[in-house]
C-alpha cells in the first residue's frame, strides 16, 4: 500500500499517473468541532496506480495533486461528490472539472435513490468492502493498517466501476442526462455560503415580515462568526435562538437576557452586544425591499391528484430503469398538480421526456392509468 508523506513522493505519483483519462478521487475528513472540514487523507487511483495521501503529513504541499484536480483533460471521478467538491473548492477556489458521479449515474441506470457506495460496488464489480473503519478518527496518527485499506477501497473499486457505468449509459443513450447533472455540480453556490445568503437554509414558514430582515441579519452575523472561528453554526447560536430573537427583536442586551433560547450571561458577552446590532440593522431595512420569500400559504394540492402522479411516476422511472428522485420530488409533484409548473426540473431537459409530458397529460385528462396483469399500463385518451 502506497502512502505518501512527502511533496517529492507525491510529484512521482502525479506524473505516473499523468497519461490516465480519469481519476478516482476520495477524501477522508473530520468536522465535528469545526465549520470547515479537516482534511485528513486523499485516496486517488488510476490506470497508473493508487495510492494514499497524507495531508496532515509534516511540510507536504498538495500543489501537484491540485493541479491534476484542475486538468480539464482528465476526469475526475466521485461517489457522492459534494462533500469531496466542498473540500477541493475551498483549496482550489473552483470546482474541479469535468466531474463524473457515481451516486448520480448510478441513479439514471435505475439502481435505486441515492445508492451507497458498497451495495453499488458490490453490484457492479463483486467487491467486498469492510465498512468497520467508516466511523473513525481520520486525523488521529498513526493509522491502522484496516483504516488504510478501507480509505483505499474507496477509490480502487470506484476506478473498475466507472467504465462499466459509462458504457452503460452510452448503450441506454443516457450520457446526456447525466452531463446535466454533472453541469449542475459545477455551480460554485452548492460549496460556499455567502453570509448574507445565510438566512436561506432557514425554514421560513411561520415567519412573520416584520421578522425577515432581524432574521436575515442574524443568520448573516452567525455566518461570519462560525467561518472566523471555524465551529459550527450551532456552536455560535442555534436556529431557534434566532427564529425567537427575530421575534422578539430585543433592543438592549438587557432585553436579550430575557431570551428563553441564549444561555444565561451570553447577553453580556461581546456576542451579545453584535447581536444587537444585526437586529436593529435588519429592522431598518425597508420592507419593500426585502426579498418576496414570505408567500402566504398556497393552496393544498388534491391528493388524489397528486397520488395519481405518484404512480405514474413510479410507472415510468421502472420503465425507463432510472430512480424516481432523480426526476421529481413530492414538492415537483403537488406543483404540477396545481398547475405550477414553470420551475419544475420535471419539465426541463431529459425529465420531461421521461415523465413531465406524460404527468401534464394526465393533469389534463389526455392520458389514463389502466391495472393490467399486476402492471400499470398508460392509455391515450
Amino acid at each position: 500500500m502506497r502512502i505518501i508523506e512527502t511533496t517529492s513522493d507525491l510529484t512521482t505519483f502525479v506524473e505516473e499517473i499523468a497519461a490516465s483519462p480519469f481519476i478516482a478521487v476520495d477524501t477522508e475528513f473530520m468536522r465535528e468541532k469545526t465549520f470547515w472540514p479537516i482534511l485528513c487523507l486523499v485516496q486517488v487511483a488510476a490506470h497508473g496506480g493508487e495510492a494514499i495521501i497524507d495531508p496532515l503529513a509534516d511540510g507536504i504541499d498538495l500543489a501537484p495533486l491540485l493541479n491534476v484536480l484542475t486538468n480539464k483533460n482528465v476526469v475526475k471521478v466521485f461517489h457522492a461528490a459534494r462533500q469531496d467538491i466542498e473540500i477541493f473548492f475551498r483549496l482550489l477556489d473552483e470546482v474541479p472539472a469535468p466531474l463524473f458521479d457515481t451516486q448520480i449515474a448510478a441513479m439514471a441506470c435505475g439502481f435505486g435513490d441515492q445508492i451507497g457506495y458498497e451495495p453499488l460496488m458490490r453490484t457492479l464489480v463483486n467487491a467486498k468492502i469492510d465498512k468497520g473503519s467508516r466511523f473513525t478518527d481520520w486525523a488521529r496518527r498513526p493509522l491502522t493498517d484496516a483504516q488504510l485499506t478501507y480509505a483505499l477501497s474507496d477509490v480502487t473499486h470506484l476506478r473498475e466501476a466507472f467504465p462499466i457505468l459509462r458504457e452503460k449509459l452510452r448503450k441506454e443513450d443516457r450520457e446526456h442526462w447525466v452531463e446535466e447533472e454533472m453541469q449542475a455540480l459545477l455551480n460554485e453556490r452548492l460549496y460556499y455560503v455567502d453570509p448574507e445568503d445565510a438566512w436561506r437554509r432557514l425554514r421560513l414558514r411561520g415567519v412573520k415580515p416584520k421578522e425577515l430582515g432581524p432574521l436575515m441579519k442574524l443568520a448573516e452575523w452567525r455566518e461570519r462568526e462560525a467561518h472566523e472561528r471555524d465551529v459550527p453554526r450551532s456552536r455560535i447560536i442555534k436556529d431557534d435562538a434566532i427564529y425567537e430573537l427575530a421575534r422578539l427583536q430585543p433592543k438592549t442586551t438587557k432585553d436579550l437576557g430575557r431570551a428563553r433560547s441564549i444561555p444565561n450571561g451570553f447577553e453580556r458577552s461581546n456576542a451579545g452586544a453584535a447581536i444587537i446590532d444585526a437586529i436593529g440593522n435588519g429592522v431598518a431595512i425597508p420592507r419593500d425591499t426585502l426579498p418576496d420569500v414570505l408567500k402566504p400559504d398556497r393552496q393544498k394540492a388534491p391528493a388524489d391528484v397528486v397520488d395519481l402522479l405518484k404512480v405514474l411516476l413510479k410507472r415510468q422511472c421502472e420503465h425507463y430503469g432510472v430512480a424516481p428522485k432523480l426526476i421529481a420530488s413530492g414538492a415537483d409533484l403537488e406543483a404540477i398538480a396545481l398547475g405550477d409548473i414553470d420551475s419544475v426540473p420535471a419539465m426541463n431537459g431529459w425529465r420531461r421526456e421521461v415523465f413531465g409530458d406524460a404527468a401534464v397529460s394526465l393533469k389534463n385528462g389526455d392520458l389514463a392509468l389502466k391495472l393490467s396483469n399486476s402492471s400499470v399500463e398508460i392509455l391515450k385518451v
